[in-house]
């Protein structure tokens, strides 16, 4: 099991910075692949970034490349998603998420790939 724990959403202006962190326990966070999802009311989850166990990979959604930047500490086994530049259309509730991999630089996009979810964080950009 492995137990994941978002945190760093809040309110902020088109323009502005935000940085989510999602903190992991429970296994060896370095075996594990991770990615940012995220959710608006009456959506399906979304696909923002990945990241691959080693960092040595990571894939975006085209709508927040260059904008937003996945990394990953694993010595202090969390996850972290810079989001700059942000839009009115960045706001949803965020998810962290993380899938056992045996392979060091692979990513994965898709959230049925996911078996480990945290709560989610509510991120709210005004116009």
């Amino acid at each position: 099991q492995v137990q994941l724990v978002e945190s760093g959403g809040g309110l902020v202006q088109a323009g502005g910075s935000l940085r989510l962190s999602c903190a992991a326990s429970g296994r060896p966070f370095s075996n594990y692949a991770m990615a940012w999802f995220r959710q608006t009311p009456g959506k399906e989850r979304e696909f923002v970034a990945a990241i691959s166990r080693s960092a040595v990979s990571t894939y975006y959604t085209d709508s927040v490349k260059g904008r937003f930047t996945i990394s990953r500490d694993n010595a202090k086994n969390a996850v972290y998603l810079q989001m700059n530049s942000l839009k009115p259309e960045d706001t949803a509730v965020y998810y962290c998420a993380a899938i056992y991999s045996f392979s060091s630089s692979a990513y994965y996009t898709r959230r049925s790939d996911y078996g480990y979810w945290g709560q989610g964080t509510q991120v709210t950009v005004s116009s």
